[in-house]
Order: structure tokens, then C-alpha cells, then sequence
């Protein structure tokens, strides 16, 4: 039988954002203003365009374009795309090595992307980072990191120097649920709350992390109520719903930046296809694979909606999704046509002198 996804609790919830109207949510805290249809197109085009990307970046890795390592962000999508909905210029992102996803969001040009996955000159970081570690200053993202949880000790850094300049913005800080039992993140956990950060940790808990169910590697089962001994409020989201995550991140975002200090956001997610493209994903069984896309699919079940309340129809969505799949494919053909780096650019970024 197919495992089906646990309810969000209700967690230790922040004080709804300013202008909000309160009401029941899903994760206790207050109903935002109902939302205009174009943030809900913008929405949905944006975790297509996550999806389509990734879609392809398989396809590359297949053909042997794409070297090392690579993790796809299929299925995940609602998750960053609704927390960026409350994001502002100056606040900052970091992530694991899921991280494709993450960069187009934060309005990373997919042909920049695309091009570092294959190790081009024309990538974010000059091809010498591939899938796992690519920043963009101008886009304040530091980084996909292939050390699990190694992000969340350096993403309270960025937070420091935040509140340290007085400058108003908000890291989020992104992890997995195979990340929670690392000493680093509980050591990031205490001098976020100890120093009060403007930081929002948000765990994607995908059910999985490597090949191991999240039921067999915590004791802890709504690891949102990690944060408890810190004395961070925290709060469970349905991650496969790009509203309910708008509303919890808007939350999580306003409490930091009253000055509150950090926040805990669990998002309850799933990936559709292996931990890597190097996973077969043989601990699960197709049927709950298949339930979930069939039944949870945060596309599609956004997709629904605009058609039923008759926002859209389905030819304009059919016309956006070509539009997408356009720009993916001009994405990949640049990323083929680009040059490889020269070999001196090995030793170049290496060494800042101070």
C-alpha cells in the first residue's frame, strides 16, 4: 500500500505578516489577502519552468553531458517557489546540492545554469562547479553545497553579517530531512536563537534522505519540533502546495524581520525520482510514487485550480508551456555551444589575498 503524505501540524506559529487577514490555515497561523491571478500564473510558470529544466538536465545527464553528480528538484517545486514569494531585494538563499531549482528562483538565468551543469566557460561559476556549487553574488545565492548540512552553519554566517550591517534582509537556509542530525545544523540552530538571526531554516523533508525513510533515521517525527530546546518557533507546511507554503514562508519572513530572531519552517514534500540520477529508488514502491503525482502534484493540482475557477483556460497554459519549453532548449543548445574553460582557469578563485 502506498504511503500516503502526513497533515502539517500546527506548530509554534509567528505573528501573521503586516496586512494580512486573519483566518484558518492549514499550519495555524493566518489566511494571507486572497491572492490576484497574476501571482498565481506567476507561480505556476515559475515551478513549470523548475520542472521543464529539470526534466532536461536528465536528459543531459543521460547523454553524458552533465558530469559527477546530479540532483533533480522534480516534485519539490512549491517549496522554494513559495517561500521566494516573500523574499526582498538584499535577503539571501543557500542550499544543499538540490539546488537547480533554488537558482532559477531567484531569478538565475537558465542558460547560465544550464551551462555550469555542463561544465562550460559561460556558467555561474565558469564551469568549474557543476551541479552541486554554483553561486551569483548579483542574485545574493551562495551556494549549492555537496556537504550534507554543511549550508546551514554557513547560512547563519550570512545572516550575521545581515544583522550585523543592519541591512534588513533574511537568509533562508534550506535542508533536507537527512541533514537534521548533523551536529553542524544544531550548532547553527543555537547561535541563530543565542544571537536572535534573521534567518528561516527550511527543511524539505522529501520523506527520503539518500535511500533511508525519514521514519527509520529520526526519532523525531514532525522535525519541525527540532527547534524546540532553541527556543525557535516553528511551524509544518504542506510542501506540495505553492499557497500553503506562500502563507507559512510570509510568516516565517515577517517574524525575522521584526527582529525576532530565526524561525523553523518544515515543509512536507516529495521527490518523484532518485536521490540522484545514479538512484534507481528501489526502497519505495511505484504505486506510492504514482499516488503521489496522481493525487499531489503541486503543477498540476495548480493547474486544476486556474482551470476550474475559470482563471485560465487550457490553451493559454498549453501556449506557456511551449514558451517554457523554448527557453529550456535555448538554454541547453547554449550550454552545448559554449566553450569548455581553459585549463589555467584551474587556478584561478582559489586564493583571495586579504
Amino acid at each position: 500500500m502506498a504511503a500516503r503524505p502526513r497533515k502539517p501540524a500546527t506548530g509554534q506559529a509567528a505573528e501573521p505578516a503586516s496586512g494580512e487577514e486573519p483566518g484558518k490555515s492549514a499550519n495555524g497561523g493566518a489566511r494571507p489577502a486572497q491572492i490576484d491571478l497574476d501571482e498565481l500564473i506567476d507561480f505556476y510558470r515559475q515551478m513549470l519552468l523548475i520542472r521543464r529544466f529539470e526534466e532536461r538536465a536528465g536528459q543531459l545527464y543521460g547523454m553524458g553531458l552533465i558530469g559527477g553528480f546530479c540532483h533533480l528538484y522534480i516534485g519539490q517545486e512549491a517549496v522554494v517557489v513559495g517561500m521566494q514569494a516573500s523574499a526582498r531585494p538584499g535577503d539571501a538563499l543557500i542550499t544543499s546540492y538540490r539546488d537547480h531549482g533554488h537558482m532559477l528562483a531567484c531569478g538565475m538565468d537558465p542558460k547560465g545554469v544550464m551551462a555550469e551543469l555542463t561544465g562550460r566557460r559561460s556558467g555561474y561559476s565558469k564551469g568549474k562547479g557543476g551541479s552541486m556549487h554554483m553561486f551569483s553574488r548579483d542574485r545574493n545565492f551562495f551556494g549549492g553545497h555537496g556537504i550534507v548540512g554543511a549550508q546551514v552553519p554557513i547560512g547563519t554566517g550570512v545572516a550575521f553579517a545581515q544583522k550585523y550591517r543592519d541591512d534588513g534582509g533574511v537568509t533562508s537556509a534550506y535542508m533536507g530531512d537527512g541533514a537534521l542530525n548533523q551536529g553542524q545544523v544544531h550548532e547553527a540552530f543555537n547561535l541563530a536563537a543565542l544571537w536572535s538571526l534573521p534567518i528561516v531554516f527550511v527543511i524539505e523533508n522529501n520523506r527520503y534522505g539518500m535511500g533511508t525513510s525519514v521514519d527509520r533515521a529520526s526519532a523525531l517525527k514532525d522535525l519541525y519540533r527540532i527547534a524546540e530546546p532553541y527556543g525557535i518557533p516553528s511551524a509544518q507546511t504542506d510542501g506540495m502546495d505553492v499557497l500553503a507554503v506562500k502563507e507559512s514562508g510570509a510568516a516565517a519572513m515577517a517574524h525575522c524581520r521584526a527582529g525576532k530572531g530565526p524561525y523553523v519552517l518544515e515543509a512536507l514534500t516529495y521527490r518523484y525520482r532518485g536521490h540522484s540520477m545514479s538512484d534507481p529508488a528501489k526502497y519505495r514502491s511505484k504505486e506510492e510514487v504514482a499516488e503521489m503525482r496522481t493525487e499531489h502534484d503541486p503543477i498540476q493540482n495548480l493547474r486544476d485550480r486556474l482551470v476550474s475557477v475559470g482563471f485560465v483556460d487550457e490553451d493559454a497554459l498549453k501556449d506557456m508551456d511551449r514558451d517554457i519549453r523554448t527557453i529550456v532548449a535555448d538554454a541547453a543548445e547554449f550550454a552545448q555551444n559554449s566553450p569548455e574553460p581553459d585549463p589555467r582557469e584551474l587556478l584561478t578563485d582559489v586564493l583571495i589575498e586579504a
